[in-house]
């Protein structure tokens, strides 16, 4: 009978769990970042705490008033120009005043004579028919990004309730994150050797993809944007801001933009200016990327790139925005258990000693 009802026990505790996280679900992005924000800040907090004395409540507070002046209200300016200039790009597109299909026939026309004689002589295929093809795609695919651009700023409700439910746990976070970490420690059925492994893999990942990945970002769409605006290129702000988030992703980032610009630019007559753009590309761009990002994050995480790179395009497919923190997060969870279940089997397998 004691059998039967630490099997209930157990059962209900998986439904119940699962029943509390389908409640949580519509809030998940503001709970993740709440948690995520939590960990990143905490050395600040705690740094607050020990200079006021202990005074738990406002320790948080002032932790909280410092993260939305520093990080919430340069990102909400931020979102509300790239909001109107999404807006404006899209008009372009939908006015005509921005035709890929056109550009992209100009870029075509003023390639030289012998790249022309090269796709001839390999049999590529008919360049005509390659560059409708090309100019269809290109349309289709500039014009349901731009319509995604325009829906950023859209569907408020729901993002405001988020940052409420997201700044509200962080008070609690910050307040009482200690104890919830204790009673969590306290009823995971795990050695303390590999809950203090598992905690210190999850705590490090989290940090080293934030203050990494967020730093490479910021960076590579900084120096961007202002290199494109230096160029007269049209939406530099966000062109800047889709260079940040590609720039998440290690090895190609920033380049599928920047890269796609120089060439047409090159292509179009604007040689100089190419020349200056594919410069600047690789040695101040991609310089940012291949200095730090192995210091930033590499070297916290020990996790070679390549997971990195399919971990986070992986998460991203699955989660959206959140993936690039729930993607190699997982995968060093992944790696952090199968290395913890290979050294417990090992140290099983070995002969005692008699």
């Amino acid at each position: 009978m004691r059998a039967d009802e630490n099997k209930f026990f157990v059962l209900l505790i998986v439904v119940v769990t699962l029943a509390f996280g389908w409640v949580l679900l519509p809030f998940y992005s503001g709970l993740l970042w709440g948690v995520v924000i939590a960990i990143v800040f905490t050395p600040l907090h705690r740094w607050l705490w020990q200079r006021l004395n202990g005074r738990d409540n406002l320790a948080a507070l002032l932790t909280l008033a410092i993260i939305i002046m520093m990080v919430l209200l340069p990102l909400s300016l931020i979102g509300a120009a790239l909001t109107k200039e999404a807006a404006r790009t899209y008009a372009r597109f939908q006015s005509g005043e921005i035709d890929l299909v056109r550009l992209f026939r100009e870029a075509t026309a003023a390639l030289p004579s012998w790249v022309t004689d090269l796709v001839k002589e390999f049999d590529i295929g008919n360049l005509g028919a390659l560059q409708q093809q090309l100019s269809d795609g290109l349309l289709k695919s500039s014009q349901f990004l731009a319509g995604q651009a325009l829906t950023i700023g859209q569907n408020t409700f729901e993002f405001v309730i988020n940052l409420g439910v997201m700044l509200y746990l962080l008070f609690f976070l910050f307040r009482d994150g200690e104890k919830l970490t204790r009673r969590i420690r306290g009823v995971l059925p795990l050695h303390e050797h590999q809950l203090n492994e598992l905690l210190l893999k999850f705590i490090v990942v989290i940090r080293a993809t934030i203050k990494g990945n967020m730093v490479i970002a910021m960076l590579q769409g900084a120096l961007g944007g202002l290199m494109l605006w230096a160029l007269g290129i049209g939406g530099a702000l966000l062109w800047a801001v889709v260079m940040a988030f590609l720039s998440l992703l290690p090895a190609v980032g920033a380049g599928l933009v920047w890269v796609p610009i120089a060439i047409y630019l090159l292509a179009t007559g604007a040689v100089w200016k190419g020349v200056v753009l594919f410069a600047y590309g690789a040695f101040v761009i991609g310089l940012v990327d291949n200095l730090l990002r192995p210091v930033l994050v590499g070297k916290d995480t020990k996790m070679p790139d390549y997971v990195v790179l399919i971990s986070t395009l992986g998460g991203i497919n699955v989660f959206g925005l959140n993936g690039f923190i729930l993607g190699p997060v997982i995968a060093a969870m992944f790696i952090a258990v199968w290395d913890i279940f290979g050294a417990a089997k090992q140290s099983d397998s070995r002969p005692e000693l008699g």
